[in-house]
C-alpha cells in the first residue's frame, strides 16, 4: 500500500494518470471542527493494463504530508482526457472548489449514475460493491480520525477499497449508460455538481435556512442580521455554525432581542462563552440592525401540504410510479412529493419538466393536468390513455 508524501512522487503518479481513459478518486476528511472541511486523505486508482485482469496502481495521497503540494492533481482535474471517477461526489467536490477552485473534469459519479441505471435512491457504495464488483467490504475503519498519522494497515486498506472497486463499478455503469444511451441524463446532473453555485454560502442568505415560525417582517429582519453575522463569524474563524450559536439560540434571540451584555445572560439556550467579548457585541449589533432596517424581508409562500387540486396531485404520484418503473429509474430523481404538489397547483419552472425528466415524466404530466390523457389499470399494469376531444 504506497503512501505518496513529496510533490514529485504524486507528480510521476498523475502523469502515469493522465495516459489512462479514467482514474477512480475519493477522500477522507473531518468537519466536526471547523466550518470548511479538513482534507486529510486523497485515494486513487488506476484502471488494469490492457489485457491484464489486475487493476492498474493504487495510492494513498498524504496532503497532510509536510511540503506535498497538489497542484499536480490540480493539473490532471483539468485534463480533459482522462475521465474522475467518484462515488457521491458533491463533499469531495466541495473540498477541492474551497482549498483551489478547481473540478475535477470530466467528472463521473457513480451513485448518480446508479440511480439513473435504476439501483434505487441514494444508492451506497458498499450496495454497488455487492451487486456489481460482488466483493465483501469490510466497513470497519469507517468511523476515525483521519487526521491522525501514521495511519494503521486497516485504515489504509479500508481506504484504497474505496477506489479498487470503484473501477469495476464505474466500467459497468459507463457501458449501461452507452447501452441505454442515458450518458446525457448523467451529464445534465453532473453540471450541477460542477457549478460553483453549488458550494458557495453566502452570509447575507443564510436566514432563508433558518427554520422560524413567525412570519412577521421585523422579526424576520433581526433572523437575518443574526445570521448573517453568525455565517461570516464562523466562515472567517473556520469554526462550525453551532460553535458560535446553534438555530434555537437564534430564534430566542430574534424573540428577546437583547440590548445589552446584562439581557443575554438571561438567555437560556446562548452558550457561556456567546454571552460576551466578540460573539456578545456582534450578536447586539445584529439585533440592532435588524430593528432598525428598513429593507425588511419578506416571508416565504408557505408551502403547501395539499394543493387545491389532490386528485390531480394523486393521479400525477400514479403516473410518476409507473414512468419511473418503466424507464427503472428511482421516482425521487425524476420529481419529489413537493414537484407533484407544485404541479398540481400550476408551477411550471421545475427541473422535473424540463430536460431528460421531461422526456420520461414532465410530458406526460402537463397533458395530464390539462386533461388530454387519462390513467388506465389494465393488470398490473398503468397506461396512459389519449383523451379525445
Amino acid at each position: 500500500m504506497r503512501t505518496i508524501a513529496t510533490t514529485a512522487e504524486l507528480a510521476e503518479f498523475c502523469e502515469l494518470a493522465k495516459a489512462q481513459p479514467y482514474v477512480t478518486l475519493d477522500t477522507e476528511f473531518l468537519r466536526e471542527r471547523t466550518y470548511y472541511s479538513k482534507l486529510c486523505l486523497i485515494q486513487a486508482a488506476l484502471p488494469p493494463a490492457s489485457g491484464k485482469a489486475a487493476g492498474g496502481p493504487a495510492v494513498l495521497i498524504d496532503p497532510l504530508a509536510e511540503g506535498l503540494s497538489l497542484e499536480p492533481l490540480y493539473d490532471l482535474f483539468r485534463h480533459k482526457a482522462t475521465v474522475k471517477v467518484f462515488h457521491a461526489a458533491r463533499q469531495d467536490l466541495e473540498i477541492f472548489f474551497h482549498d483551489a477552485g478547481v473540478f475535477p473534469d470530466p467528472l463521473f459519479d457513480t451513485q448518480i449514475a446508479a440511480m439513473v441505471c435504476g439501483f434505487g435512491e441514494q444508492v451506497g457504495y458498499e450496495t454497488l460493491v455487492k451487486k456489481i464488483a460482488r466483493q465483501p467490504l469490510d466497513k470497519s475503519s469507517r468511523f476515525t480520525d483521519w487526521s491522525h498519522r501514521p495511519l494503521s494497515e486497516a485504515q489504509a486498506a479500508y481506504a484504497l477499497a474505496d477506489v479498487t472497486h470503484l473501477r469495476a463499478i464505474y466500467e459497468f455503469l459507463s457501458a449501461q449508460l452507452d447501452k441505454t444511451g442515458r450518458a446525457p441524463w448523467l451529464e445534465e446532473e453532473v453540471a450541477v455538481l460542477l457549478n460553483p453555485e453549488t458550494y458557495i454560502t453566502r452570509p447575507d442568505e443564510a436566514w432563508t435556512r433558518v427554520c422560524t415560525r413567525s412570519g412577521s417582517p421585523r422579526f424576520l429582519a433581526v433572523v437575518r442580521e443574526l445570521a448573517r453575522f453568525r455565517e461570516s463569524f464562523a466562515q472567517d474563524r473556520d469554526i462550525p455554525r453551532a460553535r458560535v450559536f446553534k438555530d434555537d439560540a437564534l430564534i430566542e434571540l430574534a424573540s428577546t432581542k437583547p440590548l445589552t451584555e446584562a439581557d443575554l445572560g438571561k438567555s437560556r439556550l446562548l452558550l457561556r462563552d456567546a454571552r460576551r467579548g466578540e460573539i456578545a457585541s456582534g450578536i447586539l449589533a445584529a439585533v440592532k440592525a435588524g430593528l432598525e432596517a428598513r429593507d425588511l424581508p419578506k416571508p416565504a409562500p408557505e408551502e403547501p401540504g395539499r394543493p387545491g387540486n389532490a386528485a390531480l396531485a394523486d393521479l400525477l404520484r400514479v403516473l410518476l410510479k409507473a414512468k419511473s418503473d418503466a424507464a427503472g429509474v428511482a421516482p425521487r430523481l425524476i420529481a419529489s412529493a413537493a414537484d407533484l404538489d407544485a404541479i398540481a397547483s400550476g408551477a411550471r419552472d421545475l427541473p422535473a419538466l424540463s430536460g431528460w425528466r421531461s422526456e420520461v415524466f414532465g410530458q406526460d404530466a402537463l397533458r395530464l393536468a390539462a386533461g388530454e390523457i387519462a390513467l388506465s389499470a389494465q393488470g398490473g399494469a398503468v397506461k396512459v390513455v389519449p383523451v379525445s376531444g
